[in-house]
């Protein structure tokens, strides 16, 4: 069984995808690409699609991830160009490597967030950063199915200042001639997690900073925290390095093929 792993995005509009929405479009393009999909066992068989710590509804990516499972091989490339084309634009299949490592999961233990906070200016959002920075610890309030739950929202940040621009984004998420701050976040995946609108929360609790409009939130990167370059690195890259570092298949001579014909008795 050979195992796939992927990185997605969601831009523009499809950032209000919810992640099931997401499930059944992945799955559409499994069939119309004609994917020889593992699928598990019992009454209800499904597509063996192992999705790691999607970004909540409402925030864009460039960084998402997931494994699929499949009954025979494929070239990841091939296979990514015919799941992006059978994806609707904005939820592109930008990257694919065979699995060769264990604990994908294991390595997404931080991401980069950018935050686009329209009409805030540049000075006024550093100010709020470097305040939420500056904090112990920042109390926040999170509504969940038990009731609300009140965690510290400045433990799991690495760091969070202005930058002058981010990634090019869409035409719908892109500044007006109004002032527009945008803000990095580089924030550890920690229990309970804490999201972009958590740290938005913080900073209208340190800073009173609240934009006149919602924040628009782009995941940015995903994976291992490097502790010494303070970077978030690639999590594929290991499945790269292995797949360089295995050697060829070497051909079955073909005398191992078939016994040799026995010789008279």
């Amino acid at each position: 069984m050979q195992r796939i792993r992927l990185r997605y995005t969601k831009r523009g509009r499809l950032r209000f995808t919810s992640h099931r929405d997401f499930q059944r479009a992945f799955e559409r393009a499994l069939r119309r690409a004609e994917v020889p999909m593992a699928y598990s066992a019992g009454f209800t068989p499904h597509p063996k699609v192992s999705y790691a710590n999607a970004a909540p509804t409402g925030t864009g990516s460039e960084a998402e991830y997931l494994e699929i499972a499949l009954t025979a091989p494929r070239d990841p490339d091939k296979l990514r160009e015919l799941l992006d084309e059978s994806m609707p634009a904005g939820l592109d299949i930008v990257d694919a490597v065979e699995s060769r490592t264990s604990g994908l999961a294991d390595r997404l233990t931080a991401s980069v967030w950018e935050l686009r906070l329209e009409g805030v200016e540049p000075a006024t959002a550093q100010h709020a950063a470097e305040r939420f920075t500056a904090a112990e610890q920042v109390e926040v309030q999170r509504r969940t199915k038990n009731g609300m739950r009140t965690f510290d929202a400045r433990e799991a940040v690495v760091s969070l200042a202005t930058v002058d621009s981010g990634l090019p984004a869409d035409d719908a998420d892109r500044p007006t001639d109004k002032p527009c701050a945008i803000l990095r976040l580089v924030v550890r995946h920690v229990t309970p997690a804490v999201r972009p609108d958590d740290v938005l929360s913080g900073l209208r609790a340190v800073a009173d900073l609240a934009p006149p409009v919602p924040a628009a939130v782009t995941r940015l990167a995903q994976g291992l925290f490097d502790e010494e370059t303070g970077t978030v690195t690639d999590p594929l890259a290991p499945d790269r390095e292995a797949d360089t570092a295995a050697p060829p298949t070497a051909a079955v001579p073909a005398a191992a093929k078939a016994p040799a014909p026995e010789g008279p008795r």
